[in-house]
């Protein structure tokens, strides 16, 4: 039987491979504000950027450093034996990819999305499934025993590209704090930016796997509003849509629900309009996307900003 992407991911940690990582995370200098929210009900989260620290603040499909972008395809060329099968032109062969791969981007990017004001999701494990089509053409195979059908094989290719381009690892206390929300009787969820790898690396990077039993479940499924799934990404009013008519259907309306993100002028600003009380995550300048003015607008101001994750904990009575 193929591997799961989690298994996956686990094998490639086993192996002594060079990844590389974000710096520490530094925090704004601001001071949180932590009154308790009353009937809070469930968390949802942001992913990169507020769970997981990750290099340049965000999730990048294209790096603008060509050197970020030449090293994490050549890893990943040389990892799934993608050479033999490539077109021999003039050239390395991680330029040539490059070229692919960008073009392949670009007709992503531009597709159409059935509302308006929704803006399409490019998804990464899509993209590296065309690629490998193509590679296909020219005899291209894998181990399907162990990677699985095309999709599954794609999934764990872009896992791999992306974690070559940008480091992750979990927040400081973001494991803890999730954790300690479940244990409390508190519901988490996702509303992110997400692609098909992101919950198994959340998972892996959190390393929680031996604190919960068999029963405990660390996400709510009803409350994961992720962007690949839906196939549009934030600030897609859709998005925060289908999370209001997720949660009101298990009974719980957006009042109840307290959204913790890192980027005040589009997520939280979205989340606020859909009924949502909002927490504004500061704790890594990298990734948190922010201005005074922002803040001062009473239109934007989120009902909390911390400075720590574990800080939800008060805010919602813990």
């Amino acid at each position: 039987m193929a591997q799961t992407l989690l298994e996956y991911l686990d094998a490639l940690d086993g192996r002594d491979l060079i990844w590389p990582q974000p710096p520490e995370p530094k925090p704004l200098r601001a001071r949180p504000t932590l009154k308790p929210l009353p009937d809070i009900r469930v968390v949802t989260w942001s992913v990169y950027g507020t769970l997981l620290t990750i290099q340049d603040g965000e999730l990048l499909h294209l790096h603008p450093e060509d050197v970020r972008n030449q090293v994490a395809l050549e890893k990943t060329i040389e990892e799934f034996n993608m050479w033999f099968s490539m077109s021999r032109k003039p050239g390395q062969p991680w330029e040539y990819m490059l070229q692919q791969y960008t073009g392949m981007l670009r007709q992503l990017q531009m597709a159409g999305t059935k509302r308006k004001g929704d803006f399409p999701h490019v998804n990464s494990s899509i993209l590296w499934q065309k690629l490998i089509s193509r590679l296909q053409q020219n005899e291209y195979s894998w181990d399907r025993g162990t990677y699985g059908d095309e999709a599954d094989y794609a999934d764990k290719v872009a896992y791999f590209f992306h974690a070559n381009l940008q480091g992750t690892r979990a927040a400081p206390q973001a494991a803890d704090t999730l954790i300690r929300l479940m244990q409390g009787g508190i519901r988490n969820g996702l509303l992110a930016e997400t692609q098909s790898f992101t919950m198994a690396q959340l998972i892996q990077r959190l390393d929680v796997r031996n604190r919960l039993d068999a029963s405990d479940t660390l996400f709510s499924s009803q409350f994961l509003t992720e962007s690949h799934r839906v196939g549009i990404r934030i600030p897609s009013p859709t998005l925060y849509a289908l999370s209001v008519r997720r949660a009101e259907k298990a009974g719980i309306p957006p009042d109840q629900i307290l959204h913790v993100g890192h980027d005040l002028g589009t997520d939280l600003r979205l989340a606020r309009e859909f009924g949502f009380r909002t927490a504004l995550y500061v704790g890594d300048h990298t990734s948190c996307r922010v201005t005074l003015d922002q803040l001062q607008d009473p239109d934007l101001k989120p009902d909390r900003m911390i400075t720590e994750l574990s800080q939800v904990l008060h805010i919602v009575g813990l």
